[in-house]
């Protein structure tokens, strides 16, 4: 029924079990934290702890996109007046390579292509970010990522502005990058 709660009970010999059990995962739990004599004080350091790395990871991640940002405005290249961002990398994470699609996108409203290589736990891993206008005259990055995907054993999809792949051939990533900034020179 709706609302009805159930109560459970341990008595005698079973309640006696229950807090032996209690008492050897204490126990356990104090010989993680070597012991300690406080093991709730020494829980709640281990969490401040954990929350104070996840804001260095975080302030670091910002700081290495900015880096990575900055590189591939540098090395940015003109193919068929559009501005081309290739970014080859042995590690990149998702997150990381999406963030730093997006911003280039910001800064360059127009004629803007970004392709992307990495590896994401040994695995191949494409990422394709067109600026709007090169949309409208009908390049797809859909379509780009899903055919290049082919290179690295793999396949994807997206929007028309946005699109990522994923593969197995890690040995097929740069001829993969190759093909897209081809159908880009092709356009």
């Amino acid at each position: 029924s709706a609302g009805v709660r159930r109560v459970e009970a341990v008595t005698a010999k079973g309640c006696e079990e229950y807090l032996y059990m209690q008492e050897d995962l204490l126990r356990e739990i104090k010989s993680l934290f070597e012991n300690v004599p406080d093991v709730m004080q020494a829980i709640q350091k281990v969490i401040g702890d954990n929350e104070e790395m996840k804001k260095q990871l975080q302030a670091y991640l910002k700081e290495r996109v900015e880096q990575l940002k900055q590189q591939l405005i540098d090395k940015r290249k003109a193919v068929n007046g559009v501005t081309l961002f290739k970014l080859l990398l042995p590690v990149g994470a998702p997150d990381t390579v999406k963030e730093i699609a997006y911003q280039l996108r910001g800064e360059f409203p127009e004629k803007m292509m970004f392709v992307a290589g990495t590896l994401v736990n040994d695995k191949p891993s494409l990422t394709v970010m067109l600026s709007d206008d090169l949309v409208a005259k009908g390049l797809n990055a859909s379509n780009m990522v899903r055919e290049a995907a082919k290179e690295i054993q793999g396949g994807g999809g997206g929007q028309p502005y946005y699109a990522t792949a994923g593969g197995k051939n890690a040995d097929g990533l740069n001829a993969a990058v190759e093909l897209i900034v081809k159908k880009l020179a092709e356009a």
